[in-house]
């Protein structure tokens, strides 16, 4: 499981610019089970993704498909973990080890 940080580089007018296709990139990876929830940042300086991934490369060639990254509108932080606890109904996130 993944927990993928972005933080805007540019202004938020370009932001605006690429997040029509960041959105359909997104859709793409719904649609593939790899994101599991995304969501802007409070203040709006960037985003934030869950993703489930077969490996952390895997994942970087997903990321690097990401109309932000290919744009250099925001920068990507990865952090990997092994979900061993969900609140009820999230189980299928677990990770068996």
């Amino acid at each position: 499981m993944f927990v993928i940080t972005l933080t805007y580089k540019k202004p938020l007018a370009d932001v605006e610019l690429h997040l029509a296709a960041h959105i359909a990139y997104l859709d793409e990876y719904y649609g593939k089970g790899v994101f599991i929830a995304s969501g802007r940042k409070v203040p709006r300086t960037g985003g934030v993704i869950l993703a489930k991934a077969e490996s952390r490369d895997a994942l970087e060639a997903i990321l690097q498909q990401d109309p932000f990254y290919s744009e250099a509108v925001a920068e990507f932080e990865v952090v990997e973990f092994v979900p061993t606890k969900t609140a009820p109904g999230l189980e299928q996130l677990l990770e068996v080890l």
